[in-house]
């Protein structure tokens, strides 16, 4: 998915903005001190702002639109963390897991340099899905089913997992593929096309799209999801998982001012 990045990731910055009752839910998780690694950072939605903050990125399409008030940041892959055992309190990853080309290696990754929680946000590939992806995209659920990580593969990495269900509200201001539950019209937005990555996978997109179109005008879609319009969020499958590090059984302390000072020289961004 690097080059698709390198590719649909030219706008990413306007076309994805942190909502912030899902950065509020992230923040209980992450906690307002210590050291944080996000990890396939993107731009910096959703990344704390705050000092001790480590941004991980393989795109240079991606850290180049990053804010130069964001933080400080490295090119590099999941599964191949240039730092040293439990450098970071926390290490973090929105909606990445499923681009990486080894989840085991990535997650194994993440977990040997947390020193106290890794906390991600994924899908969940056991979900349902909703209306978009069962009347118009069964290719995307299908496909989401099979690159998004499974809570069993993150339990066998991670250990004990508390998972989180994360509804999406109803006006959500990102612009992930089930943000736009209750504004079908979104997804004739090519813009709006272009800054979900799934679409990306897809071909013969058009006819469906058309289809859409056409049960919009008509009110077949009104009629087939009436009850979607007394809905303040919807639960489409996304969850936050948190699992407590398991360095301690393994690694030997690691002096809290040395997290840094040994991270294997990385190019800094």
């Amino acid at each position: 998915m690097l080059d698709a990045y390198d590719t649909i990731g030219r706008s990413y910055s306007t076309r994805r903005q942190p909502d912030p009752r899902l950065a509020a839910r992230l923040d209980a998780l992450i906690g307002s001190d210590g050291t944080v690694l996000n990890v396939g950072a993107g731009t910096g939605s959703y990344e704390p702002n705050r000092r001790g903050v480590v941004a991980v990125e393989p795109s240079t399409v991606m850290l180049s639109q990053r804010s130069p008030s964001a933080a400080p940041a490295v090119r590099a892959v999941a599964e191949a963390l240039p730092f040293q055992d439990r450098a970071f309190d926390v290490v973090l990853g929105i909606l990445t897991v499923h681009h990486w080309n080894d989840q085991r290696r990535g997650l194994e990754e993440c977990a040997r340099v947390a020193r106290d929680r890794v906390v991600i946000l994924t899908w969940d590939p056991d979900a349902e899905g909703f209306w978009l992806v069962r009347d118009y995209f069964p290719d995307i659920l299908a496909i989401d089913r099979r690159i998004f990580p499974s809570m069993a593969l993150l339990r066998a990495v991670l250990g004990p997992i508390t998972v989180q269900s994360l509804p999406i509200p109803r006006d959500c201001v990102d612009g992930f593929l089930g943000a736009f539950w209750l504004r079908p019209e979104a997804y004739l937005d090519e813009e709006v096309r272009a800054g979900i990555s799934t679409f990306g996978r897809l071909t013969n997109i058009g006819p469906r799209l058309e289809r859409l179109e056409g049960d919009l005008h008509s009110s077949n879609w009104e009629r087939r999801n009436a009850e979607l319009h007394d809905r303040t969020d919807l639960d489409v499958g996304y969850r936050l998982v948190m699992a407590e590090s398991r360095c301690a059984e393994r690694l030997t302390n690691v002096p809290v001012d040395k997290r840094f000072s040994d991270a294997a020289s990385p190019q800094w961004w």
